[in-house]
């Protein structure tokens, strides 16, 4: 069987495009740095892109390939539909393709590009229907018990520990977490490992944008990420080795016993496929999570409306994914000479589509920036992306979103955002890694229980 990274189109190093353009290129914003991202979506840039360049020519860096920049809500879902003319898979979904002496590890760089969010038809059908049993309204529903039990005992240490607490280390992180492994059918002793797994990774983002910072903080990281990252893969072929001889009631089982063209899966497309589902299920979900509370902060009148009324929680968590936009972008590849919007695309040529900025497009969401939980629209954002390749996760992450703030609101009515929080290098997600919050409000301690006699 062909693996996509057998085939997958590498960076040329192209600075500008092969047609003209016909919007500027702004300038004030380098979207391929990582770092650049430290301080949230650039929205104000996204705004003026908007209105003066909506497929905007990017240069990128260290010799890698330009791209064009699509910010407008109704370019994004024309190319989303247009997959047979923007393909997942001739470049992958990762902005930059470097050539293949740069993959590093080798074995990480393969499994992040042989997997489904990196297939085009008629294979990314083929095995999106045999997950899709696990992302069932059905399934959902088995669930949810246990992710309600998991939030409580969160809520109940995060109490333990106020009234300050990080929210994303004492909650966001851990609630994805639990859910994913409990899909995956991933066993309790190992969950530990896993969230060493992710803890290093994110810190590899990190260390490629500022190596001076992440190493004073973390001085063994570089000596230890090899080994770590090797012993993540080796769990992985062990456990899927197992679930092929011994089947389950999990993903775990689906994914390994899954086939293509009657096929069962190489090694590299098993390794994809489990770690998209933990990686990327949980950087989104924690995010969201995350987000939602900053903006519960932010806008006060919303929060007091869904404290007067619960049954507003699913309206609010559709306009917080909205707001937050918890992926920043996802990439597609040019398979023809094409047009957008008015501008000439070559083939082969990247675009790159900003999900922040189309989700506070004016012309689809009025007042954008605001906070609006009433609007009529309000499930039209495309923070799960759209058509083929919508997010499969996109119920678990809305049910855990809901039940996580029916619970939280209740325990906490008062919890607030501090002002103090962290946003990791990656351009890829917004990458809420440290945000701290009062349990009872800014500057309140806990409350004193009086026993009654």
């Amino acid at each position: 069987m062909k693996i996509i990274s057998d085939d997958i189109l590498i960076d040329s190093g192209q600075d500008n495009p092969v047609h003209e353009m016909t919007y500027p290129a702004l300038k004030g914003f380098n979207f391929s740095n990582p770092s650049a991202w430290t301080d949230g979506h650039p929205f104000e840039l996204y705004k003026q892109m908007q209105k003066e360049s909506p497929v905007m020519w990017s240069r990128s860096h260290k010799k890698l390939s330009g791209f064009w920049c699509i910010t407008k809500y109704e370019d994004i879902k024309k190319v989303e539909l247009s997959h047979k003319v923007f393909s997942s898979q001739r470049g992958g979904i990762n902005m930059a393709v470097p050539e293949k002496k740069h993959w590093r590890p080798k074995n990480l760089v393969m499994a992040s590009l042989n997997s489904l969010i990196n297939m085009d038809e008629p294979m990314h059908r083929e095995m999106r229907m045999q997950q899709n049993e696990f992302f069932f309204p059905a399934y959902v529903a088995t669930i949810r018990d246990k992710v309600g039990s998991k939030i409580d005992a969160l809520l109940d240490d995060m109490e333990k520990r106020g009234p300050v607490v990080d929210f994303v280390k004492m909650f966001s992180e851990e609630l994805p977490l639990f859910t994913l492994c409990e899909m995956l059918g991933v066993e309790e002793p190992d969950r530990p490992k896993v969230k060493i797994w992710m803890h290093y990774l994110e810190l590899a983002s990190q260390f490629l944008s500022n190596p001076w910072q992440t190493f004073l903080s973390e001085p063994l990281f570089p000596f230890r990420f090899n080994k770590v990252v090797d012993d993540m893969f080796d769990y992985g072929k062990r456990v899927m080795a197992d679930r092929r001889k011994n089947p389950r009631k999990d993903l775990l089982s689906v994914i390994a016993r899954s086939k293509l063209d009657n096929e069962l899966l190489p090694q590299e497309f098993l390794d994809g496929s489990w770690l998209l589902i933990i990686f990327a299920g949980n950087d989104t979900s924690r995010n969201s999570l995350s987000g939602t509370i900053r903006l519960m902060t932010e806008f006060p009148d919303q929060r007091a409306m869904v404290l007067d009324n619960p049954s507003l929680i699913p309206q609010m968590s559709e306009e917080a994914l909205r707001m937050v936009s918890p992926v920043m972008h996802m990439r597609r590849t040019a398979m023809e000479d094409t047009e957008l919007n008015g501008q000439k695309i070559a083939k082969d040529e990247k675009l790159v589509l900003w999900y922040g900025a189309a989700n506070r497009d004016p012309e689809v969401f009025s007042n954008p920036d605001i906070f609006d939980m009433r609007r009529d629209n309000v499930e039209k954002h495309i923070a799960f992306g759209h058509g083929v390749h919508k997010c499969l996760g996109s119920r678990i992450a809305q049910m855990q979103l809901r039940l996580a703030f029916e619970r939280i609101f209740d325990r906490f009515p008062d919890i607030v955002w501090t002002g103090r929080q962290t946003i990791a290098p990656n351009a890829l997600v917004h990458a809420i890694s440290s945000l701290q919050v009062n349990l009872y409000g800014l500057g309140r301690k806990r409350p004193v229980q009086v026993a009654l006699s």
